[in-house]
């Protein structure tokens, strides 16, 4: 079933979010949504209308996955398709929350953010203004709404006031038919996505902008885009931040970002970031709330920690390296798994790729790259990836193993789940 959602009434102006624990009077219901997307789309725009807030959850997902976030997010109500009762263990959320949204768990376990309606407010006039979005444009979601960058799509269309089409699954088809069939002017991708849609021969220059999120967008996927005259926006930003709250290396207005270089001698450090986009805090984890913030002794503000590593090119925008945990440490030098990934695709014979770390008792570890081959049956061997990558990268990043696997691990956000790469390579996976 494909859906409609329009928005009945306008979100009101909040404050700047708390990003300590919450001391606000009044508060309100936390409703758990378990449906498909299209149901779960209005029941979310029932909700806000309500000033209630929302935490999606994946109805594909295991019953006793989904009784585990229920239990450690107690929300007052839950709504499965079949209609709405009371939780009688769950706890209200304070008012001027619009979500709980769980984090993708690619480096520690899920938890639960806490985001404002004032952070709602902020990104879509961040996207309103820079996107040039008007009641006439039509969105087209075809993300999961579990996920910040499905939920962020409403939430923007929320301020706008535009329609927004949404489709029960990501289907190359559909997708490239939305703006001839459906008059779709904007749609969110996954970097994936994008280039599976590249691939294959997608009109979607049709579309005003395609938006990039969850996952780096290589410099390569971006030139083949532009190459088809697709818009591509980059939106760099987390679950923590309302998910883009930086487009093409740009802050949205009233965001700001920093990069601290403790201990880096480069221009390269992790990016913090501040303003009304960012969490309020983690559910029920106050351990966790107090380590995602730092204070700036002068000023006294908080900044978040968003654990990536980048750093401002010569115009001033914001470049993303990589996660801080995901660096190959290899003979002293940090190599940066996405740099390695984003030359070793453009291999004829690599369909997709991850890059690893595995232990080596001279280097400390050694590269290893995770191939899907395009042709099952021949597969590049790691000879021809390493001629491949000596005309593209230094020495440290010349992947030592290769491991041929059927598909990478990925977040339902594109994300590559790096702790889920076989420890031990085998090059016959296939």
């Amino acid at each position: 079933m494909l859906g409609v959602i329009t928005p009945k009434v306008r979100c009101q102006g909040m404050p700047d979010p708390i990003l300590t624990p919450s001391k606000a009077p009044i508060d309100t219901a936390l409703v758990a949504i378990v449906a498909p997307r299209a149901q779960a789309a209005a029941k979310i725009t029932e909700a806000w209308d309500k000033g209630e807030a929302v935490l999606v959850l994946d109805p594909a997902a295991p019953e006793s996955a989904r009784a585990e976030l229920l239990a450690q997010l107690a929300p007052t109500h839950i709504d499965d398709g079949t209609g709405r009762r009371n939780l009688p263990d769950g706890k209200p959320i304070a008012a001027g929350t619009a979500a709980v949204v769980v984090t993708s768990g690619t480096s520690a376990t899920p938890k639960g953010v806490e985001l404002t309606t004032a952070g709602l407010n902020a990104i879509g006039a961040g996207f309103t203004q820079a996107l040039t979005v008007t009641e006439a444009d039509r969105p087209l979601l075809c993300l999961p709404l579990h996920h910040v960058s499905g939920l962020a799509v409403l939430a923007r269309a929320r301020f706008s006031h535009s329609e927004v089409i949404v489709h029960p699954k990501f289907d190359l088809a559909r997708v490239s038919r939305a703006p001839e069939e459906q008059g779709a002017t904007i749609v969110s991708l996954v970097p994936t996505m994008l280039s599976r849609l590249l691939d294959a021969k997608a009109p979607l220059n049709k579309f005003r902008f395609v938006i990039t999120g969850g996952a780096p967008l290589t410099e390569s996927l971006r030139a083949r885009a532009e190459r088809q005259r697709v818009a591509v926006v980059d939106a760099y930003g987390l679950s923590e931040t309302w998910g883009g709250c930086a487009l093409n290396g740009r802050p949205l207005p009233g965001i700001e970002i920093r990069i601290t270089q403790e201990n880096r001698p480069d221009n390269t450090g992790e990016i913090l970031v501040r303003g009304a986009p960012v969490m309020r805090q983690y559910r029920n984890d106050t351990a966790a709330s107090e380590r995602a913030f730092v204070t700036d002794p002068e000023t006294g503000h908080f900044w978040l920690h968003t654990k990536d590593v980048g750093t401002f090119d010569p115009e001033g925008r914001l470049v993303v390296i990589d996660r801080l945990g995901d660096f190959v440490i290899s003979g002293g030098v940090n190599v940066s798994p996405s740099a390695v990934e984003g030359a070793l695709i453009e291999h004829p014979e690599v369909l997709d790729i991850a890059v690893g770390g595995r232990p080596d008792d001279h280097w400390g570890q050694q590269v290893v790259a995770y191939v899907v081959p395009r042709q099952k049956k021949r597969p590049p061997t790691l000879e021809d990836l390493q001629n491949f990558a000596r005309r593209r990268l230094s020495a440290a990043q010349i992947p030592r193993d290769l491991v041929v696997c059927t598909e990478i691990p990925r977040t339902a956000g594109g994300k590559i789940l790096r702790r889920q790469l076989a420890p031990h390579p085998n090059p016959h996976d296939l």
